[in-house]
């Protein structure tokens, strides 16, 4: 039931953990891809582009959703530079627009640069376009991570490890549930993150949004799943009618706590603010309504399998 590109998108994470175990300090990213964007995605990665966009001439506003005036730009950009004119970013399109930076330059490409540590990494730097030396100390403590030269200076492969790298959520509006005992595994592609993260923030009145597992940070195997390997599929508990999901018992579509209104608006949101192939869960009802897919052992929570 996988796309073609969420098989390439496992195929590349499986070569990787072959020599890198996920509790293991990342020694490097050997299959660091640039992920795709296209119309629909959102988050940090279409933040990016965005930025670069300006970058290299064609303005266009970052607020991390790919909508009609991003597919605009990025097709006058591809024109431009004697590429496919299919508004979609992919590798090529990603290779032309990315921008070599280093400590003292200034502009929407540092801005790119700086939007992608922040959501990457957990960190909280000014999104001012100045590459000083708190840009350059974060760049040069991620091309460590990633087991990269550490020169501070944002070329090709900083850029293609740094897309790559999967991002973590804001807890605004969810909490951080661990049924199955892997604790922070909620890193998830930047289109992934932000699109349940707008989801989250749209769903108001019923409490906050019970996030389960998403990925490790860096993908791989993780107990307890047969997927969550790509940073593409995301657990959310079902919600509860005394809105008490992130304190109480998990519930079943069947219990008497169960929410089906509130959950049913939940899916709503879920499918309204990503691009989402399927969203497995049990309840016959939405099932019936389109919203969700019947799949083995999936009573108790919503499985989105975002592309």
């Amino acid at each position: 039931m996988r796309t073609l590109t969420r098989l390439a998108a496992a195929l590349t994470v499986a070569i990787g953990i072959v020599l890198v175990a996920p509790a293991a300090p990342a020694s490097a990213f050997p299959g660091a891809f640039f992920h795709t964007q296209r119309q629909g995605n959102r988050g940090v990665d279409t933040q990016a582009v965005q930025h670069l966009l300006t970058a290299r001439g064609h303005a266009t506003g970052a607020d991390g959703v790919f909508g009609s005036g991003t597919a605009t730009s990025v097709r006058a950009f591809q024109t431009a530079r004697g590429l496919t004119s299919d508004g979609i970013v992919g590798p090529q399109t990603w290779g032309a627009l990315i921008v070599t930076v280093r400590q003292g330059d200034n502009g929407a490409a540092v801005r790119a640069v700086q939007v992608l540590l922040n959501k990457k990494r957990r960190l909280s730097l000014a999104v001012d376009g100045d590459f000083g030396s708190g840009t350059h100390a974060a760049v040069v403590a991620f091309q460590n991570h990633a087991g990269i030269t550490a020169d501070g200076i944002v070329g090709p492969t900083t850029w293609q490890n740094l897309v790559w790298h999967y991002a973590y959520p804001s807890f605004a509006n969810m909490c951080d549930q661990n049924p199955d005992g892997n604790g922070t595994a909620n890193w998830g592609t930047g289109s992934a993150i932000g699109s349940l993260e707008a989801a989250a923030a749209s769903f108001t009145g019923n409490g906050q949004v019970p996030l389960g597992d998403v990925s490790f940070e860096h993908g791989g195997d993780i107990p307890g799943h047969s997927t969550h390997e790509t940073g593409l599929d995301v657990d959310v508990w079902p919600i509860r009618t005394d809105s008490a999901q992130c304190t109480a018992a998990r519930i079943t579509w069947e219990s008497a706590a169960y929410d089906r209104a509130a959950t049913r608006l939940l899916a709503q949101r879920i499918r309204a603010t990503g691009r989402v192939e399927s969203i497995y869960f049990n309840d016959p009802t939405l099932i019936s309504e389109g919203l969700t897919t019947s799949y083995p052992n999936h009573d108790n929570h919503l499985h989105i399998n975002y592309l």
